[in-house]
């Protein structure tokens, strides 16, 4: 006979248990959060060296000081203090060039680019994206490159011109009007809370390491590095060069005071191509001062004349002093027609 083996009906299984759900919830959750992060690009925190950036803002003001210069340069045959009266439109011509042929272009300014930084719009990196090292990132619009120029190079034209004028005009000096009075103090609260602001940003920025100043914040535009690795691309030429000649002035500088002038004069003059002309030299004149001798004195033995003043002087220094004409060693001194006076000696 056949055994016809039944399934168990739905009905006749045993139920789950009460907690089977939440346990199958616990054992599945780490599992689903792995999943979901790794569909996610969260934005690395990235550390941009303070040191870099500060030498980046320095390295631009130097530069806009070396263009300034050179195109002073250019009108220094002008009427002298011309071009001081338009200082403020210089000033504001150079950092238009610098924002011009720089941040317009999607390029860094010259010392930012020396330092390896460039800007980054921080506010698309907030939205996310694609991020492997943690300096990925669009540069600034336009908008963020156009209220750039208007701040830091408008502004401050506007604010240096307003300054002089207040300052021309006497408006803090003015009592006869009261409203020059209260535009000067308007501009004292203003200059005041820039400061303060600006106090504040530094100390944040020191703490964070973001926005070196304000307009970099209320832009939201970061410096950040150009590239993950540099190539120290340094020539040494110049740093030898500077150590072998401060090598060599320390040197000179110690070997000097222990030289002997009249003794090098002396050892050098039998190697001297001019013999003919020394011999023919008019000895009616000092050879130390190169002058007519107000008061004359002879070198003994060999009686060449001297200045009293020359003479006494290289005798009291040079307790071995040669003569300056035929090199021999002076023993005494004789005023012109008169009785002799031993060489004096040195303490």
């Amino acid at each position: 006979m056949m055994s016809i083996r039944s399934n168990p009906s739905p009905a006749a299984a045993a139920p789950p248990q009460e907690d089977a759900w939440t346990t199958s919830h616990q054992r599945l959750l780490p599992h689903w959060h792995s999943v979901s992060l790794s569909h996610q690009h969260p934005t690395l925190p990235i550390s941009i060296s303070r040191v870099n950036q500060f030498d980046a803002a320095r390295l631009d003001i130097e530069m806009s000081a070396m263009l300034k210069e050179q195109l002073v340069n250019v009108f220094s045959l002008m009427k002298p203090g011309m071009l001081f009266q338009y200082e403020a439109e210089l000033d504001a011509f150079l950092e238009f060039l610098i924002w011009r042929f720089s941040i317009w272009v999607d390029k860094p300014t010259p010392g930012i680019a020396l330092m390896n930084l460039r800007y980054r719009d921080e506010r698309a990196m907030a939205l996310g994206g694609n991020v492997r090292s943690g300096l990925e990132g669009p540069g600034l619009t336009v908008a963020q490159k156009m209220w750039y120029c208007i701040a830091a190079v408008g502004g401050q034209y506007v604010w240096a011109r307003l300054q002089s004028f207040s300052a021309f005009r006497r408006w803090g000096d003015s009592e006869q009007r009261p409203l020059a009075r209260r535009v000067w103090g308007l501009m004292q609260r203003i200059e005041g809370l820039y400061k303060t602001a600006s106090f504040g940003n530094l100390l944040i920025f020191l703490f964070t390491g973001r926005y070196r100043n304000l307009i970099e914040r209320a832009l939201r535009a970061r410096l950040v590095y150009a590239s993950p690795n540099m190539n120290r691309a340094v020539s040494f030429e110049y740093m030898n060069r500077q150590l072998v000649w401060n090598e060599f002035s320390e040197m000179l500088l110690l070997l000097l005071p222990l030289l002997n002038s009249s003794t090098v004069k002396s050892f050098l003059h039998p190697f001297s191509k001019d013999k003919s002309s020394s011999s023919k030299e008019d000895d009616s004149i000092c050879p130390i001062c190169r002058a007519s001798p107000t008061l004359t004195y002879l070198a003994l033995p060999c009686q060449h004349r001297y200045c009293y003043y020359c003479l006494r002087t290289r005798c009291a220094a040079v307790p071995s002093f040669r003569c300056s004409r035929c090199s021999e060693p002076v023993v005494a001194m004789q005023q012109h027609g008169s009785v002799v006076e031993h060489k004096p000696h040195s303490q």
